[in-house]
């Protein structure tokens, strides 16, 4: 075969075979017309480099696309993407937690529950993050693939084509002002800690011993029956702390409805946990005769130090919560 036998038959070979021999004799017809009457080897080198990349040639027969996913969908691809995959990570990490603790019965040290949660943690998040990329790019080059109505204009997040029109809908966010998905990511994180600590306080929180072969869970801090007892409205602090992170994550940025919303939710939680805290039986008897023998005080001092520190902690937290929260929200 010469070389414009092989050039033909690349082209070709990449089309549907129905249209093989129509569009070779169209080949062989426009480079005959290229070539001049005594062609040599260069000359017929120099019209292959005029025609092309038998590849690239080949994609203008055909009505689907090389690319996997083309300039058309691709930026609102890339937009989808980065928005739903933290999304997903942060709600197959805190499934993961409820579903490792609501197998957890107190056998395992701490040491080997966290780096457990870390371990399987790690992996789901990987897996989840596979699952998303794999879907929503299928998705994408399928819709690449059969929209036929498409220009070669990029198309926006809202799937039209660009105008000026749109930089009014693109709000300028200070840096300072701005909701990072590390911070959001960091706030689900400190929900699910602090929710399973509460729901398995009895098994995690309380008083260890160094007993030779680890650490040893000696006495509960917590009564259990007293925390469970107000479970509904703990439930409803977290349910609204999720909302809340999902709700800046969308955003994007400190707004004065996302600031009230904070102060909403930092006087709720403040107001259950205090009167979770004054509870005269939330302290586990056998803990309170350890602390006080430890550190040689009567039981309504411990209890005062633990109760009003308790109270002070979760006060300040939610001051300086709601303040940094109206401080970012008024930046310009």
């Amino acid at each position: 075969m010469n070389l414009i036998e092989v050039y033909i038959h690349e082209v070709t070979r990449r089309l549907p075979e129905k249209n093989r021999e129509d569009i070779a004799l169209e080949l062989h017809s426009t480079i005959e017309d290229m070539l001049p009457d005594d062609y040599s080897e260069e000359d017929v080198k120099e019209c292959l480099k005029k025609m092309g990349n038998p590849a690239i040639l080949a994609s203008g027969y055909r009505d689907q696309p090389m690319h996997l996913i083309g300039p058309l969908y691709y930026d609102v691809y890339v937009t989808l993407l980065k928005m739903i995959l933290p999304i997903a990570a942060i709600i197959s990490l805190i499934s993961m937690i409820a579903e490792y603790f609501i197998g957890y019965h107190g056998e395992e040290a701490v040491i080997n529950v966290v780096l457990d949660i870390v371990g399987f943690g790690i992996w789901r998040i990987i897996e989840v993050g596979i699952q998303v990329f794999f879907w929503l790019t299928l998705v994408f080059a399928i819709l690449e693939r059969t929209d036929k109505g498409k220009g070669e204009q990029p198309l926006t997040a809202n799937l039209q084509k660009w105008t000026p029109d749109d930089l009014k809908n693109i709000p300028y966010t200070p840096k300072k002002k701005a909701i990072s998905k590390f911070e959001v990511f960091g706030s689900l994180m400190w929900t699910a800690i602090w929710a399973t600590l509460y729901f398995y306080a009895n098994h995690l929180v309380g008083v260890y011993r160094d007993s030779g072969n680890g650490l040893e869970f000696v006495t509960p801090a917590l009564n259990q029956e007293v925390l469970m007892g107000y479970w509904p409205f703990v439930v409803i602090v977290i349910g609204f702390e999720i909302v809340l992170s999902l709700y800046k994550l969308i955003k994007g940025q400190w707004t004065k409805r996302m600031a009230i919303s904070n102060t909403v939710l930092q006087l709720i939680g403040t107001i259950v946990f205090i009167v979770i805290l004054i509870n005269s039986n939330l302290l586990n008897q056998d803990f309170i005769t350890y602390m006080t023998d430890l550190f040689t005080m009567t039981v309504n001092q411990f209890k005062s130090w633990i109760v009003g520190g308790g109270i002070f902690c979760f006060i300040v937290s939610a001051v300086i919560s709601v303040f940094d929260g109206f401080r970012k929200a008024s930046i310009r």
